[in-house]
């Protein structure tokens, strides 16, 4: 089999397209993983905000009776299954990505084999510069991607304990709901109580 240098430069050319595709691919992975990050920080400030809001914010509220926690509480739940499984799927997107770069490096690594096997080593000395300069470029992308990765992974950590702290506090407000029923029905049943020894 030989090889010429036109088909050494359509194969460098295809491989510089495909590397622009994955380079777009992971722009767009950046891009996805900066908004998820904005929206779980808005997440947390809408919680911080809540919480410094104190006693003085109690006066624009409604009633608290008429509050329902455990809805807003679903609803942040519901909100935070979503964030997890966009995770995944970036996290997916991500790894097929990575094998993909994998894929290209390698079947370029064979074909600049076979051209060193083919040619003599003063002529193949400009298509190892283009390769040692190829490989380094794909070697720092494959290293941003992998730090992206790393992002994602701290990110779905943060999105998984957000996730327990909210259960947690559901439960919580559930068993202080309880034991406010049990207490109120404990001070109706005395005053009833009450109001029968007292004479007509």
């Amino acid at each position: 089999m030989t090889c010429t240098i036109e088909k050494i430069l359509t194969d460098a050319k295809t491989l510089l397209e495909r590397l622009k595709e994955h380079d777009t691919a992971a722009e767009s992975l950046i891009d996805q993983s900066a908004v998820l990050h904005q929206r779980v920080a808005a997440m947390r400030e809408a919680g911080a905000a809540g919480a410094e809001k104190g006693p003085g914010a109690a006066a624009e509220r409604p009633d608290p009776s008429r509050l329902r926690p455990h809805l807003l509480l679903s609803q942040e739940n519901t909100q935070i299954r979503d964030l997890q499984q966009e995770n995944r799927e970036l996290w997916i997107s991500l790894e097929e990505h990575q094998d993909a770069l994998e894929l290209i490096m390698s079947k370029y690594r064979k074909q600049m084999l076979q051209l060193l096997q083919g040619r003599k080593r003063e002529d193949a000395e400009p298509v190892l510069k283009v390769h040692q300069a190829n490989s380094l470029e794909v070697e720092s992308r494959i290293d941003r991607i992998c730090e992206m990765g790393e992002v994602m992974r701290k990110a779905i950590q943060v999105d998984d304990d957000q996730f327990f702290k909210v259960q947690e506090k559901l439960a919580q407000l559930e068993l202080e709901n309880k034991e406010l029923r049990e207490l109120l029905s404990i001070s109706k049943e005395s005053f009833e109580v009450g109001r029968e020894d007292l004479p007509d």
